[in-house]
């Protein structure tokens, strides 16, 4: 019999679900691969991480951000409490007590998104920039490799690695639009090197040394994707089934954005879907 309560998980698990195949993320496919309560885990880790994103990111004044940001930071309290109150935490509570999701990485993803909500990030120095990935895309990555089921210590290894060449890459195929939200990602080190002296986004983007910058930061990309390998190489094979599909999608997409050479920022670059669907099942099942 199902009580009322569990119908109402239920249904909230049913609507977390599909808002994340709504939303057309890469990393849907990856996380069907995984048996049921892992899924739903998956499925709870990126709408918390959708909905955090989601008031960075919205065009509100800062003290409003800082507030909604505030207000997961009391939720993850609750959730470790054992007393989430909102839909999203609701789901997490199982995933966090079964599969040990900790309570620091959800907040350093909420760290991360505060610093996109309190300052538009214009040219971070390597360090800032490395800190912003741990945050926004490791940290996930140290939540999902648990939801994974991956249990070896260098686990966190393939979250650290895989993390920030998942983001260098977002931000590589992102400049433009960063650009129309002033920010900039790329890395002060990089851009006074090629001779770029302004912090501008919209001046960079015009800039021709902008790709020789790309360049060396899809270098920098490239061998977190071949470090994140080589640790995943030393865990289970099943558990990183979808760490390996997401590090397929997103080196294809970096090679292409290198093939491309970042000539024209306003064409999108993306990875056919019969290529993704192809390294699905190269990287899922074989």
């Amino acid at each position: 019999m199902v009580t009322g309560g569990e119908e109402a998980m239920t249904n909230g698990t049913d609507a977390i679900a599909a808002k994340v195949k709504a939303s057309g993320t890469s990393f849907y496919s990856a996380m069907r691969l995984l048996p049921e309560a892992r899924r739903e885990a998956m499925f709870a880790i990126y709408a918390f991480c959708r909905e955090v994103d989601d008031i960075a990111d919205e065009e509100a004044p800062q003290v409003e951000k800082r507030a909604g940001l505030a207000l997961w930071r009391t939720e993850i309290d609750n959730l470790y409490a054992g007393r989430p109150t909102l839909p999203i935490s609701q789901a997490l509570l199982g995933p966090m007590r079964d599969f040990k999701l900790r309570r620091e990485d959800f907040l350093a993803v909420i760290d991360g998104m505060e610093m996109d909500a309190t300052d538009a990030i214009q040219a971070p120095d390597m360090a800032t920039l490395d800190l912003y990935c741990d945050r926004v895309a490791s940290a996930v990555g140290r939540l999902s490799v648990r939801a994974f089921g991956a249990t070896e210590p260098i686990a966190d290894q393939v979250a650290y690695h895989l993390g920030r060449a998942l983001q260098l890459t977002n931000i590589l195929r992102d400049i433009d639009e960063d650009a129309g939200r002033d920010r900039l990602y790329l890395p002060r080190e990089l851009l006074q090197k090629h001779g770029i002296d302004s912090a501008d986004p919209k001046v960079i983007r015009t800039d021709p040394q902008l790709r020789l910058v790309c360049r060396d930061l899809a270098a920098v990309a490239k061998a977190h994707f071949a470090d994140a390998d080589a640790a995943m190489r030393q865990c289970a094979k099943k558990p990183m089934r979808p760490a390996r599909i997401m590090g397929a999608v997103y080196g294809a997409l970096l090679d292409r954005l290198i093939a491309w050479d970042w000539q024209d920022l306003t064409t999108p670059v993306k990875v056919p879907k019969w290529r993704k669907i192809w390294l699905a099942i190269r990287y899922g099942f074989l």
